[in-house]
């Protein structure tokens, strides 16, 4: 039974992809992108084509527009961040839809994840569940982001700091750090005050000098070929 439902949502993908390859703006394709999208909800896939496919169909067709997917899809694209999927599918959404009372939360939520306020984010979340919930795997993303934001601003991060920004305390954040610390090259030690710190794996971006130089160096024979024309 498993093996068969695993199957008919492959194809349930495969299907969509040729449709859109084919004619991305045939409203016939309309109820097979909303299946897609109820698809990637329950599978934790996702497909950014297909969703915003199915946007700009219902800028054509704004009657037959289904807020509940709409909202599906704007979730699935806060779960993508750091990628810009949320404000891309945001631009296809009339303005009219967008003050609806569950949008203007979406829009919120994306607005605290973006300026790294992971406590008031996870706070207006506690009050929305029932729209992100709706989606499988939310909690998880979320917090994959905010340890991508803490890991590219800190060395060292307090425990105190990494709670909040993935809201979880206790044993539950205890078994968060072992499998990090397992899987991932963190270390725990103490601070000053006896607190725990987590050091991050090292990276370019909360250590600057391992940074590249990304200026193209000129070859010393091209600066040669330079000179005669110069002159």
């Amino acid at each position: 039974m498993g093996k068969e439902a695993t199957n008919e949502k492959s194809q349930l993908a495969h299907t969509v992809e040729q449709l859109i390859a084919v004619n991305p703006y045939n409203p016939d394709i309309r109820p097979d992108l909303e299946n897609y999208v109820n698809e990637q909800v329950s599978s934790q896939t996702y497909n950014l084509d297909a969703n915003l496919c199915l946007l700009r169909l219902y800028q054509f067709e704004s009657e037959r527009m289904s807020t509940p997917i709409v909202a599906r899809i704007l979730v699935k694209a806060l779960m993508a961040m750091p990628a810009p999927d949320f404000s891309l599918c945001l631009f296809l959404i009339p303005e009219r839809v967008q003050m609806e009372e569950q949008f203007k939360t979406l829009i919120v939520l994306s607005h605290y994840l973006e300026t790294a306020r992971f406590r008031q984010f996870w706070d207006e979340a506690a009050k929305s569940r029932h729209i992100v919930e709706a989606v499988s795997g939310f909690e998880q993303a979320i917090r994959a982001y905010a340890v991508h934001v803490l890991s590219i601003t800190y060395q060292k991060v307090p425990r105190a700091i990494l709670a909040e920004a993935i809201n979880i305390e206790g044993v539950s954040l205890d078994k968060f750090l072992e499998h990090h610390v397992s899987n991932n090259g963190w270390v725990i030690e103490k601070g000053q005050s006896k607190a725990q710190l987590i050091t991050l794996p090292r990276t370019e971006f909360n250590h600057p000098e391992l940074k590249k130089n990304t200026v193209d160096s000129v070859p010393l024979e091209h600066v040669t070929r330079i000179f005669p024309i110069l002159g």
